[in-house]
């Protein structure tokens, strides 16, 4: 059973950054595909970033290009988002996820994931 653990989140100002990292275990971490999704009180959950197996491909939701860049590094079984230039409207509970799929395409969907992590919130203050 795979495990992800979130962490990274918190209170920032406007303007600002953070990076949450997402540490896997219990499975082979180079064989998933990751994503990151966001849930806003009241709103669904919605994808945000996700990167291809080894790395070499990312996709990204409109509301976030150029400001939050995902990464992973497969020897420390951990994927990364890092942000920047934070606006209130990023405020939410950040959630990694896990797939056993091999496309190199964006799987956008939550149902698309096996694995999912407990959340990290992040504010962003006006």
């Amino acid at each position: 059973q795979v495990q992800l653990v979130e962490s990274g989140g918190g209170l920032v100002q406007a303007g600002g950054s953070l990076r949450l990292s997402c540490a896997a275990s219990g499975g082979t971490f180079s064989r998933f595909y990751m994503g990151w999704f966001r849930q806003a009180p009241g709103k669904e959950r919605e994808a945000v970033a996700s990167i291809i197996w080894s790395g070499t491909t990312s996709f990204y939701a409109d509301f976030v290009k150029g400001r939050f860049t995902i990464s992973r590094d497969n020897a420390k079984n951990t994927v990364y988002l890092q942000m920047n230039s934070l606006k209130p409207e990023d405020t939410a509970v950040y959630y990694c996820a896990a797939t056993g799929a091999r496309g190199s395409v964006w799987y956008r969907q939550t149902y698309q994931y096996d694995y999912w992590g407990q959340g990290t919130q992040v504010t962003v203050s006006a």
